[in-house]
């Protein structure tokens, strides 16, 4: 059997939070036992009092009093999981849990380390999004790829899963946007079979929640560099 810790940070999601868990629960793979992870941020509408009423679409919830950014849920998260494998995500609609069978199958089949889901290798559907996040994501690709000498196509998709021993949560120094190049960074180093497949992606607006912004590729390109040259 292989254990997946999935990662799932939470900040102001009520209205998508049990959605998401739903889909997640509902996961079946053959061979395959998940263990879900939810850290709240702080949260500041109902999220915190809608999954403290649904206790059976988690393995562990656990609340920060002050919110401390994406980053600094993902390190609690990691510090708390067990499993084989981690797996982000996120906790609204963009990204479908019905796609890990697609994630694991390089696992099952080929004992790959690290699985990247890419938006843009043949996916079944994607949600027409923002023109310049398409040509961030492009540009942030391509550096991570000179860098680290190789050929993905979609480096800041929610969807990474890899080993959890690849990467030790002390030695994580981000706590913003730019932890996820981290994170991939220093997974990669260690990783001796990497893997892409398809997904599917359902992006949404600012107005419907979004919150990554263009300035953050910049923080991003910096830690890409950092990884690659002094750690």
């Amino acid at each position: 059997m292989v254990s997946v810790s999935v990662v799932v940070p939470v900040y102001n999601e009520e209205r998508t939070i049990v959605s998401i868990l739903e889909r997640v629960k509902a996961v079946a793979v053959p061979g395959v036992t998940f263990e879900v992870i939810v850290v709240d941020d702080g949260s500041k509408d109902q999220t915190r009092e809608i999954l403290d009423s649904r206790p059976d679409l988690y393995s562990q919830f656990i609340k920060h009093a002050q919110n401390r950014g994406k980053g600094g849920a993902v390190k609690t998260a990691l510090g708390a999981a067990t499993g084989d494998f981690i797996l982000f995500q996120d906790a609204d609609l963009e990204y479908d849990p019905a796609e890990y069978h697609k994630l694991l199958k390089p696992v099952l089949e080929f004992g790959a380390d690290l699985v990247m889901g890419s938006r843009f290798i043949a996916p079944e559907y994607t949600r027409v999004f923002y023109f310049w996040h398409k040509v961030g994501n492009g540009l942030i690709s391509f550096i991570f790829n000179i860098l680290n000498n190789t050929t993905f196509t979609d480096t800041y998709s929610c969807y990474l899963m890899y080993r959890r021993d690849l990467v030790a949560v002390q030695d994580l120094r981000s706590d913003g946007w730019e932890q996820h190049a981290e994170i991939l960074s220093l997974a990669v180093k260690k990783a001796k079979s990497l893997y892409e497949v398809p997904i599917s992606y359902h992006g949404r607006s600012y107005d419907e929640g979004k919150k990554i912004k263009a300035y953050h590729a910049i923080a991003v390109i910096l830690m890409m560099a950092r990884c690659a040259l002094f750690r």
